[in-house]
């Protein structure tokens, strides 16, 4: 596939600019539909990035013969029935963490990315940032092996906000959406499948309706433990820190940022072609869009993380 890969985008919350400002670095790629919830809004976006069309509804965008890939950063609970709609017509398709916030709904996204023999990846940046890349190549290099991991997400979330410090339209879940991509990310790291997890939950916020604080543990088959500590209480920086323990080192993972475990700073700057981890999350969906072939994070390699989230969710909720 040598033309240039035509794309509709639909969000334009934070994570929807950061796919644009990704997607602007790479070539042979251009976004020709942008889907928002506000058209007005949708459009002064659309105008910036000189995309020329703009609608409120994905399957306008989908109607579009000249579409081959959507890249979908809307609300999780609108996440598996707009993979579905996609790949229904006909479109390669890249879905946001988290792929589904259900079991049955992630099994039925990837049965039927295998029926459609499309590109259908889903956006578990952490497998791209050069930080964790930089580990994953030591791993593979037989170098270092994970004895643990101990993962902190935390925000200050206690109002409806996005990134961006904007008022949401949907509900954040720390189990469905953060949790999953440490869950992932143990797993791949490891290279090892998750045999026992376990969970608890703080109270229900009485508005959100969602736990504000969690704790999950985890044991992968080949005996490395992760310890995941959520919370949308935490009054400090925001983010995910990852702190991998391991046979021959210490590494501290800060989104594309790497340390030693006495806070030396790791040069990563050469582990990849960006230092940008979901326009390396972008490059790698058009790569395999125009290879042919199945990419890092297809929605089947990532479907054994949300099994975990579902036992999850039904500890929890017993």
């Amino acid at each position: 596939m040598s033309k240039t890969i035509k794309v509709a985008l639909a969000g334009v919350g934070a994570f929807g600019i950061k796919h644009l400002d990704g997607i602007k670095n790479i070539d042979g790629v251009e976004v020709v539909s942008l889907i928002g919830r506000e058209f007005a809004k949708t459009k002064e976006v659309a105008d910036k990035y000189g995309i020329g069309h703009v609608t409120t509804d994905l399957a306008d965008s989908l109607a579009l013969p000249e579409v081959d890939a959507v890249i979908l950063c809307t609300p999780t609970q609108m996440h598996a029935s707009q993979s579905i709609a996609c790949l229904k017509a006909g479109k390669h398709v890249q879905v946001e963490i988290p792929l589904a916030d259900s079991w049955k709904d992630a099994e039925e996204v990837v049965r039927l990315a295998k029926e459609a023999g499309k590109v259908a990846m889903c956006g578990h940046t952490r497998r791209f940032n050069p930080s964790h890349q930089w580990v994953n190549k030591k791993i593979k290099a037989g170098e270092f092996n994970i004895q643990q991991m101990d993962v902190q997400t935390y925000f200050f979330r206690r109002t409806n906000m996005n990134a961006l410090g904007q008022a949401r339209s949907w509900t954040d879940h720390l189990l469905w959406h953060h949790a999953a991509h440490t869950v992932d990310l143990f797993a791949y790291q490891a290279g090892s499948s998750i045999v026992k997890a376990n969970a608890v939950q703080g109270p229900i916020h009485p508005t959100l309706g969602i736990a504000m604080d969690m704790s999950i543990q985890l044991q992968a088959a080949n005996g490395a433990i992760c310890t995941l500590s959520l919370s949308f209480n935490n009054d400090g920086p925001l983010g995910t820190y990852f702190r991998y323990i391991g046979d021959t080192g210490t590494y501290l993972a800060r989104y594309d940022d790497l340390y030693t475990g006495k806070e030396e700073q790791i040069d990563v700057s050469k582990v990849d072609v960006s230092m940008n981890g979901i326009e390396l999350q972008d490059r790698e969906f058009f790569a395999a869009i125009k290879e042919g072939r199945e990419p890092n994070s297809s929605v089947a390699q990532v479907l054994p993380c949300y099994k975990v989230l579902h036992n999850l969710e039904l500890q929890l909720n017993a």
